[in-house]
């Protein structure tokens, strides 16, 4: 299969740069979704579009019974201005595809291609997951919600992720917590209004706020484990009417990370407790808005280690890497809280050529030869996952 997948290196390259061209933002990938829909029926699968709103679901049946699969690919773009300049750079202005959801879009085609063509070798089915919305919107949980697990069920999924912090030829995975949670706030502030000259006539809302910025640290320094990662960052400070004025009013917003669900599950109340106290200490009142957003992406251990094997088939021992979690969040976290999964990540970044930055920055581009080597893992992952038909025993289920 990894031949077929060389022979399709230029339709992947030819996918991704159309993807690119055309990025689409979260929950507005019809033009994409289309193209995905009808590639995916020319292949003989059976599809599911507007799942999820705009997500494509393809379904390979194979031959005889077996596990379900199903592996995601997410389709959105980010609203950043490409300063790429390249050939395939993005024709639409203020939207660009600078986290590799292109080059996730266009693996899942080609895998998809390859094993529909060895269904007769393969028992149980595969759901091809195309998913709208992951930047923010949680197309993952929209998807959910469409019953992409349901009909068959899904006994495990999978997913990567294209990223430039790892160079071409490396493949990552680990078990256990991969990502972070993801949560937002916002932070109203209310004290009251007077003239500079007579601030102690007022309830100054700056002041409050200062004050409200340093003491939400403690809950970091000493209300939690120093063994345990958390992220608590306020990222606007919005206030004030004139230079001369007391502020009455003043807003933060922020966001809150870690890897302890039970942790962030108190977060609300804490973060009340001691806003609420300055608040009082200083005249001043507060109302918190606390959003929970994406969950902890946990991957399940006999998934991974299913995972890690077949990158190895593909890199071999020196091409794999233990990955360290990191403090960024994914919605495919979504996805693992129902059925237990795994998802790695794919080395991409070439720093001769230049193609080593980060994701999110808008000069984001990586080595198309990383396609190649995400589509013949993730094919392995499945042909390894669907072929074994019982893994003893994953997450604690029977198969």
């Amino acid at each position: 299969m990894n031949i077929e997948i060389d022979e399709l290196k230029e339709k992947l390259v030819q996918f991704r740069r159309d993807f690119h061209q055309h990025p689409e933002l979260g929950l507005e990938e019809a033009r994409t979704a289309g193209i995905v829909a009808d590639h995916l029926e020319q292949l003989g699968l059976s599809v599911s579009r507007n799942v999820g709103q705009t997500g494509v679901v393809g379904l390979l049946e194979g031959n005889g019974p077996g596990k379900t699969l199903m592996l995601r690919a997410d389709m959105d773009a980010l609203p950043i201005q490409e300063e790429n300049d390249v050939s395939y750079r993005s024709q639409n202005p203020g939207v660009m595809h600078a986290c590799g959801h292109d080059g996730h879009t266009a693996i899942l085609l080609a895998v998809a291609e390859v094993l529909s063509a060895h269904r007769d070798e393969i028992p149980g089915r595969i759901k091809f997951v195309f998913q709208p919305g992951e930047e923010g919107f949680a197309g993952a949980n929209l998807m959910i919600e469409d019953g992409v697990l349901d009909a068959p069920s899904v006994d495990a999924a999978f997913g990567l992720h294209i990223t430039n912090n790892m160079p071409l030829g490396v493949i990552a995975a680990c078990h256990g917590p991969v990502m972070a949670s993801m949560d937002s706030f916002t932070i109203t502030l209310t004290g009251k209004a007077a003239h500079a000259a007579q601030a102690d006539l007022g309830v100054d809302a700056i002041v409050l706020s200062s004050e409200v910025v340093s003491t939400l640290q403690t809950l970091i320094s000493r209300e939690i484990s120093p063994t345990i990662p958390l992220v608590l960052n306020i990222g606007t400070i919005n206030g004030g009417a004139a230079f001369n004025v007391v502020a009455e009013n003043v807003e933060l917003k922020g966001t809150v990370r870690t890897f302890d669900e039970g942790f962030r599950a108190s977060m609300p109340d804490r973060m009340n407790r001691l806003i609420g106290g300055v608040a009082t200490a200083m005249r001043g009142s507060h109302h918190l808005d606390y959003n929970f957003g994406y969950p902890v992406l946990i991957n399940d251990e006999a998934l991974t280690r299913l995972v890690k094997d077949a990158i190895i088939e593909i890199v071999g021992n020196e091409g794999y890497l233990d990955f360290k979690p990191r403090m960024v969040s994914e919605d495919m976290a979504f996805f693992h809280q129902k059925v237990p999964g795994s998802y790695f990540y794919l080395g991409a970044a070439n720093a001769e050529k230049g193609l080593n930055r980060p994701n999110h920055n808008p000069r984001f581009d990586f080595d198309e030869a990383a396609l190649v080597l995400g589509a013949q893992a993730m094919t392995r992952v499945a042909w390894n996952f669907l072929s074994a038909n019982a893994l003893p025993n994953i997450s604690g289920t029977e198969s």
